[in-house]
């Protein structure tokens, strides 16, 4: 009896470890499957974007359905070479194009000072447009 509770714990063991492995190892598959990624800057903020992959960003001064260069690359990835910045990449270029501009969410600004009558309400709906990444 006592040899069985062993052996169960033994198994039980290994099974734990196995089960804490498994995730680390679909994420390392995954990162190698997606190969081509870059870090660019655009409105201030940056992305990590990949190859047919859709991001929403700042408002762009181009309009819809219009290709758009990003020069502002700080890293470029191609699954086995990766290339680093000082502060950017020179002659890397992601291009993209812009599906759509359209506005967010209205976020409520309210103002109020306490015991002075003073209250004031405001809306804002900031604007942002959809890039498909098309190379990198």
């Amino acid at each position: 009896m006592a040899e069985k509770k062993e052996i169960s714990k033994k198994i039980m063991k290994n099974k734990k470890t196995e089960t804490v492995n498994k995730p680390k190892d679909k994420q390392l598959k995954a990162e190698k499957k997606s190969g081509k990624f870059a870090v660019i800057k655009t409105g201030g903020k940056q992305y990590i974007v990949r190859e047919g992959e859709k991001i929403l960003v700042e408002k762009l001064p181009v309009g819809e359905n219009k290709k758009v260069e990003f020069k502002e690359i700080f890293l470029v990835s191609s699954g086995i070479d990766l290339k680093l910045g000082n502060p950017t990449v020179k002659d890397a270029v992601v291009v993209g194009i812009v599906l759509a501009v359209k506005k967010t969410k209205k976020v409520i600004v309210f103002k109020m000072k306490a015991k002075k009558r003073y209250r004031k309400t405001q809306g804002h709906r900031q604007t942002k447009a959809e890039v498909l990444i098309d190379k990198i």
